[in-house]
């Protein structure tokens, strides 16, 4: 399978900086990962869940702590697992307390990190696992890829068949309700999405857009940059260029 995306890449795109096989995953992935984040986002802004979706990319160090300390899971399962723990309790908590949500997410962010942080700081365990953290777009392997085309097909499955229900709660939950919908588990299967996306690419990437993904992995090859870092330093001179263009419109 990826030996075709190979031949492709070569006779479409016969540039220097996809000379190289780890290059060619690199790009699959960016376009395998960033229309996951274009369904997801929109989403993630109308229910005012930014904070949520940055607490994972937080939170879910502690997954790979508690998978070095129980030892015999591979730090990638340990990162999901605890994501979907992660997501899922806040879900629930969130639904059944009277506690702002912001609250609720800073508790559980606050905790998980401090406790991963403890865990992986204790015998010298950190170094090992920081790459989980910084991220490396380029180390991705062709098994990862095959799992990331798993995940593609089944979020864009999920997705067609919850989107109109997410859409009518972030909308007007009680409408949703009273619709018969119910909210609880629809929004434990789209933070659950997003908790998944965020956990199996918090190793590679980041948030970011298409444009921005292959810009950066094309500049961080010219200018032997982290990858995952030029992205987002393109991701966020976009944001900023659209927003004082906007300002600019609107005045």
């Amino acid at each position: 399978m990826l030996d075709l995306w190979y031949d492709l890449i070569n006779f479409i795109l016969p540039f220097q900086w996809l000379g190289h096989n780890f290059m060619k995953n690199a790009l699959l992935a960016v376009l395998l990962v960033t229309p996951l984040f274009g369904l997801l986002g929109t989403m993630v802004v109308s229910n005012r869940m930014v904070f949520f979706s940055d607490s994972l990319g937080h939170g879910a160090f502690t997954g790979i702590a508690i998978g070095v300390l129980v030892g015999g899971i591979k730090p990638l399962t340990a990162l999901v697992l605890f994501s979907l723990f992660f997501s899922i309790a806040i879900t629930v908590i969130k639904n059944k307390s009277r506690v702002s949500t912001d609250t609720i997410i800073g508790v559980f962010s606050s905790t998980a990190i401090a406790l991963g942080l403890m865990i992986m700081s204790h015998g010298g365990s950190f170094a090992k696992f920081s790459s989980y953290l910084i991220g490396d777009l380029l180390s991705i392997t062709p098994g990862e890829l095959g799992m990331l085309f798993c995940v593609f097909i089944g979020i864009v499955l999920l997705w067609l068949a919850i989107f109109n229900k997410i859409l009518v709660i972030s909308i007007n939950p009680s409408l949703a309700a009273s619709r018969g919908i119910n909210t609880l588990l629809i929004e434990i299967l789209f933070s659950s999405a997003l908790a998944i996306v965020v956990a199996i690419s918090i190793q590679w990437v980041g948030l970011f857009a298409m444009f921005a993904g292959v810009a950066g992995l094309i500049l961080s090859y010219y200018w032997n940059t982290a990858t995952g870092a030029t992205i987002i330093l393109i991701a966020a001179m976009l944001f900023f260029s659209t927003f004082i263009v906007r300002n600019r419109f609107v005045d």
